[in-house]
């Protein structure tokens, strides 16, 4: 009986992908992407580690003959979930907060699409849920709800009623890096962001003209495959050039080049430069928020990125001035650079001080004061690491200043027009700590805070 099940599973989900496919055909590439096969731990329900999707075949039934619609829903809020890339996200975040914003992003696209084979009506809870979270967020991403879950830190009863409420599929397999490895897990996510940018650009063509709900799917398909920020060449916009004693194996000396076609005729005399011009970090500021709202831990993860890419010789010059500020509504700490053993022990030594509302101002005030007193003789540059919600200052600095989120803030958060705005994801950090390891005379990264 159990064989038979699984074969009827089978062909359930068979028809499913097929009635997709006719009525979103830009989905094609998606559709295919997945293999079907019983079992996996899964029980009641469907699952996929972003290879498989498994199934129940004797719940697949059960909930065909109630409904062809939930099944078609349920198969395609699978696939969702891995076009828009939240398998590979969930590390680093709370499990419970992730599963539920991710179900509530994907479950909010499925209620605004206008088609037949995906009929269904969404609760009163749902689309009271969805109405409060555009509050906040102009597309409802799996990233903005998880935000909003934190700072709202509801009780677990209510916690229990959305997720009663959004729950469709089991995300027990998501955790990839402890089943196949980092490597594994990064491969996966590229292929479903390659997919989901064949998606898009056949959706920009099919949904030309229509109203098929099909904006939302476009949209936060447009959010997955946003190229991500390259925090190291962020960072060296900040650099100024230096002259630098080094081989300049690009440029040659043009005195021994004439010389030599006068001497010899046809010969000249190529010898490099003993010196080349680099671009080097000097005079800097980093600030800190050490407010409530912005969790230590995080705090330590863009440090220990920031440590690991100033140590680099691309970007590191022997002498520095740097300072590193910790700030919520007034200076909390203000620590000088001046060299790489002054940089290792900050990092070893680091302690986060504060913890009230956050003003940005202390901060430029500070740093124009040092200014004055002729602490920095050619300061370029100041980067504030924040969550974006606090008091700016009115009036733009005589230096470049950028914010620095890990994630995107709330719609109400409106950063100065004249200052930089940086969205950074902890994937992006890593892979800054790890392109800048590469480089030579870098320091062993397992001398690093762990991310």
């Amino acid at each position: 009986m159990e064989q038979g099940y699984e074969k009827i599973g089978q062909e359930i989900l068979a028809a499913a992908r097929n009635e997709l496919y006719l009525n979103l055909p830009y989905l094609d590439a998606a559709l295919c992407a997945l293999t079907f096969q019983p079992g996996g731990g899964v029980t009641l329900s469907l699952a996929t580690d972003g290879e498989t999707l498994y199934y129940d075949g004797a719940f697949l039934a059960e909930r065909y003959l109630r409904s062809r619609t939930a099944v078609n829903r349920a198969y395609l809020h699978t696939l969702l979930h891995c076009m828009l890339r939240h398998l590979g996200k969930k590390r680093g975040r709370v499990p419970e907060l992730w599963d539920l914003s991710c179900d509530a992003a994907v479950e909010s696209i499925l209620d605004g699409l206008d088609y037949p084979c995906l009929a269904g009506d969404a609760a009163p809870l749902r689309r009271k849920f969805y109405g409060e979270c555009r509050m906040d967020m102009p597309v409802l991403t799996a990233e903005g709800i998880y935000r909003r879950l934190l700072r709202l830190a509801l009780p677990e009863y209510e916690l229990a009623r959305l997720q009663r409420a959004f729950l469709v599929d089991d995300h027990g397999l998501w955790d990839m890096e402890k089943k196949d490895g980092r490597e594994q897990s990064r491969r996966q996510d590229e292929r479903w962001k390659d997919i989901s940018e064949k998606t898009r650009t056949g959706m920009e063509t099919v949904l030309a003209g229509q109203s098929t709900g099909g904006e939302a799917v476009l949209e936060q398909i447009r959010v997955a495959v946003r190229d991500d920020a390259d925090y190291r060449a962020f960072l060296r916009r900040f650099a100024v050039p230096r002259e630098v004693m080094a081989v300049d194996g690009d440029a040659f000396d043009y005195g021994f080049y004439a010389y030599g076609l006068r001497l010899y005729g046809n010969l000249p005399l190529v010898e490099p430069l003993e010196t080349r011009e680099e671009k080097r970090i000097e005079d800097f500021v980093i600030a800190v928020d050490t407010s409530m709202s912005t969790s230590g831990e995080l705090v330590r993860q863009f440090l220990a990125c920031t440590y690991a890419i100033l140590r680099s010789t691309e970007t590191f010059t022997r002498k520095v001035n740097i300072r590193i500020l910790q700030c919520d509504d007034q200076v909390r700490a203000d620590t000088a650079v001046h060299g790489l053993e002054d940089l290792r022990r900050y990092m070893e030594h680091f302690q986060l001080s504060g913890g009230s509302a956050t003003d940005f101002r202390p901060v430029f005030d500070h740093v124009a004061r040092l200014r004055r007193e002729g602490v920095f003789t050619s300061l370029r540059g100041l980067i504030y690491f924040t969550d974006g919600m606090g008091i700016y200052p009115q009036r733009r600095p005589p230096w470049e200043t950028a914010f620095v989120l890990l994630e995107e803030p709330p719609l109400s958060v409106r950063v100065p027009p004249w200052a930089i705005r940086l969205v950074l994801d902890l994937p992006g950090l890593e892979r800054a700590v790890s392109a800048a390891a590469e480089l030579p005379d870098m320091i062993d990264p397992a001398e690093l805070p762990e991310l």
